[in-house]
């Protein structure tokens, strides 16, 4: 029986479908049941159309963590963040995906594919995975976020 907190969403757009691909086999692998909010296929896409159900399935529950992926992770980052409750933080590095946990409790990672390895993006989505929320004073400031 799978718990919340094994269960992940997974996106892209076209520029990040290969990393989605391949994360998505990856942690399949590691025991995480995934949901792949696509895209399918490396033809260009919108990456709103993605983005928007993956981070409502955030907010309303059905998931608590996501990985997103697009050419910069700009795009996704800024899209997932209109959602109220959404915390997408950009890692182009394992040690700002533990910061994102850390200290701004991130629920969503986003992957720049265009500037990472194939392993430094495992990397990224393992330390996300694997970091939790300090709490204290950086709780005060993450209640602060929301409008």
């Amino acid at each position: 029986m799978s718990t919340l907190e094994n269960k992940l969403a997974i996106g892209s757009d076209h520029a990040g479908f290969a990393y989605k691909e391949m994360l998505a086999h990856w942690l399949r692998d590691n025991g995480y049941e995934v949901k792949d909010f696509g895209t399918h296929s490396a033809d260009s896409v919108d990456y709103p159309d993605f983005v928007h159900p993956l981070a409502a399935s955030i907010t309303s529950g059905e998931f608590e963590r996501g990985i997103l992926v697009c050419g910069s992770a700009n795009g996704v980052a800024i899209t997932a963040n209109k959602h109220a409750g959404i915390r997408a933080a950009i890692a182009w590095a394992p040690e700002l995906a533990e910061l994102a946990r850390q200290h701004n409790n991130a629920n969503i990672i986003c992957v720049p594919e265009r500037f990472v390895t194939e392993e430094a993006a495992r990397d990224i989505v393992s330390k996300f995975l694997n970091t939790t929320f300090e709490g204290g004073r950086h709780k005060t400031r993450v209640s602060k976020i929301d409008c």
